[in-house]
């Protein structure tokens, strides 16, 4: 494990197998792509008294002409200084949801644009799924298929060698359920008649004819009767016990959704990441249980799941390009997301070295070896978060500890640490919670008026959390592209003090904030649904009158556009390090930069009560033309601001009855 490392490969293999993925991702930690943005100014907005009058407001007439207001508009007004109203503007529904035609549409109609911190995250949101999409699509979807075909034919190798060698019944069997492991995921990827086009046919939907040959499968007959069982499981999107692993499975989770809806071949590389993200090889026996379950020993079966982890992981260790194949594709996934909790080919290749040595011909995993493996094993830390692995009802906290360790085991490509699910887990929905915990006041208020909050159960879980997530520093919150937006959305969430304009210290405004944090997380949540582990602003800027006409303004939110500035630089570089960006992506992160750093200067401006040029002026007034770059080469799905990403999975189940017991 100490070959070197290809340049698109961002794992450091001499100390990979060492530690578990959490220590992983602190110690190869991509917050070398980030660099902060220095940024010094004193806010210096003058005040002014609320309620207003509408002979306060200098734009109120020219602009009720253009866009009526309602009672309840103008009483809304009046009381924060701001108002949000829906868009009368744009008539057409699709051009409602794209950010451009809206600031257009607003410069046609001949009044001031108001450019908000939502539509900067809405564009950022676009460029991270449309490149994950893309190297997806063009990359990762090859690059797994020639991973699974090259650990079936091993595995294949392996189960013909145990029965010449008369191996025991768990190594054969270990062997044999490895064939249908990778079989079940090459079959997943595998294009099936009704998707696959005539030549040229919507071929950015459908799989050309010729991926028909190169992606084609046979499934060894030995296995057959699994493989199939398997995967009509995954069709019936059902909770049923899995036929390879022995335990319950949520195969609902297998459902295509966010842009991997937007053709065949990613809908396919969905289902089959799936099944490499949540199905476990697991050490302990706890959620193999009998009831309900084929296996009739689940000690038995704990370990021969055990031998297939280390089978494959042997194999991992000992291919050069297995490894750097699977740390492309894992690389640049942690580097939108994060680190796997889980355990996984490196933790049991150590494993291996620490129990046999170099010499991989003296391994066996009779009694005596199986079980130092697994004590090896078992130092590693337990997941942070609760997958779904088996069927289990989480009774409190007492119980969470022994939960994860039940759930300790191997996962291929195992689904990611992200800390808003780990703030799901320990305080359940809803998302407030995460928004309280990331900083925002308003979403505290709001959880103790819904009578959230106030149970001492919650109150020590929740100052648990505040703790922790309190000790972490510029670097914890950089570790990866994840992170560093929820980083952005912090600075969102504070109270806005003196020398801010007036409707800023709004609770309205506060409101305001708070809902753009949440939309931005779930446009996040979204874009990594494959991979995290689960658990328009328009309106009439109002200031004391003047006697000059209100052109435009941009939300004076100086250390967001900065965190933005520093994320998008960050991906931008990162991505571009590790070759994922093609040429029109690398313009589009250009420009979204230079966007950024405008709005930065602007808002300083602003917040120092500072005149802004004529120039500035046209930015704000050409807001929609200038942002209409990154969006011509994005179809119409992509650039809505209309969406849904499940976060959170409650399964619920009915105690037995007494008869029953």
């Amino acid at each position: 494990m100490t070959d070197e490392s290809p340049n698109k490969n961002t794992l450091d293999k001499e100390y990979a197998g060492n530690i578990n993925s959490l220590q992983l991702e602190k110690q190869s930690s991509f917050s070398k792509y980030y660099s902060k943005e220095n940024l010094q100014f004193e806010a210096d907005v003058s005040p002014y008294s609320l309620p207003l009058q509408a002979s306060e407001i200098s734009n109120y007439y020219h602009f009720t002409q253009k866009i009526p207001l309602t009672k309840e508009n103008r009483k809304l007004l009046y009381k924060n200084g701001f108002v949000v109203i829906e868009n009368e503007v744009t008539k057409n529904q699709f051009k409602a949801e794209q950010v451009n035609e809206t600031y257009r549409n607003l410069k046609v109609t001949d009044v001031p644009i108001f450019i908000t911190s939502d539509s900067l995250l809405h564009l950022y949101h676009i460029q991270f799924d449309e490149t994950l999409k893309r190297v997806e699509a063009e990359e990762f979807y090859d690059d797994l298929w020639k991973l699974d075909n090259s650990l079936l034919e091993a595995s294949i190798d392996d189960y013909g060698k145990s029965i010449e060698d008369d191996a025991s019944e768990e190594v054969t069997e270990a062997a044999r359920r490895n064939v249908a492991y990778f079989a079940v995921a090459l079959s997943l990827l595998e294009p099936k008649s009704k998707q696959i086009g005539q030549s040229g046919e919507d071929s950015a939907i459908l799989f050309d004819p010729q991926d028909a040959k190169q992606y084609s499968i046979e499934v060894p007959a030995f296995v057959k009767d699994d493989v199939e069982a398997e995967l009509a499981l995954i069709e019936a999107q059902n909770e049923a016990m899995s036929q390879i692993s022995k335990y319950i499975e949520d195969y609902s989770q297998y459902t295509p959704r966010g842009h991997y809806m937007s053709s065949e071949k990613l809908k396919n590389y969905f289902k089959a990441m799936m099944w490499h993200g949540r199905i476990g090889m697991l050490l302990q026996s706890d959620m193999i249980t009998p009831e309900g379950s084929t296996a009739e020993d689940p000690e038995k079966e704990a370990r021969i799941q055990t031998i297939q982890a280390l089978l494959i992981s042997d194999h991992f260790d000992g291919d050069k390009n297995l490894r750097d194949r699977w740390d492309r594709i894992y690389g640049v996934t942690a580097f939108y997301v994060g680190f796997s909790d889980d355990l996984g080919p490196y933790e049991y290749a150590k494993s291996l070295d620490t129990v046999f040595g170099s010499d991989r011909e003296k391994i066996s995993f009779d009694n005596e070896n199986l079980t130092a493996l697994i004590t090896e094993l078992e130092r590693h830390e337990s997941p942070k978060i609760y997958g779904g692995t088996g069927k289990i009802i989480l009774a409190g906290s007492e119980t969470d500890n022994k939960t994860l360790d039940t759930t300790k085991g191997f996962r291929f490509m195992g689904q990611r640490y992200i800390p808003d699910s780990y703030i799901l887990q320990t305080l359940n929905p809803p998302a407030l919670n995460i928004m309280d915990l990331l900083g925002s006041e308003r979403a505290k208020e709001h959880m103790k008026n819904l009578g959230i909050s106030e149970n001492e159960e919650y109150k020590e879980r929740h100052q648990s959390l505040a703790n922790e997530f309190g000790a972490f520093d510029e670097d914890d919150w950089n570790k990866n592209l994840y992170w560093t937006q929820l980083h952005a959305l912090k600075s969102l969430l504070v109270n806005y003090q003196e020398g801010y304009p007036t409707f800023m210290q709004t609770e309205a405004w506060e409101d305001k904030q708070l809902n753009a944090a949440l939309a931005s997380w779930t446009e996040l949540r979204h874009d990594t649904i494959l991979y995290a582990k689960q658990a328009r602003f328009t309106g009439a800027y109002t200031e004391p009158p003047e006697e000059k006409p209100v052109q435009g303004y941009v939300e004076p939110v100086p250390e967001f556009y900065a965190r933005m500035l520093a994320l998008t630089k960050m991906a931008h570089k990162g991505l571009a390090e590790m070759e994922v960006l093609d040429e029109q992506s690398d313009k589009d992160f250009t420009t979204l930069e230079v966007t950024l750093e405008k709005l930065l200067e602007i808002s300083v401006k602003e917040l120092e009560n500072k005149e802004l040029t004529d120039e500035e002026y046209e930015f704000i007034r050409n807001f929609g033309q200038n942002i209409a770059p990154m969006l011509e080469n994005i179809d119409e799905d992509a650039q809505s601001s209309v969406m849904v990403a499940d976060v959170y999975t409650c399964l619920l189940y009915t105690s037995p009855s007494p008869r029953d017991r």
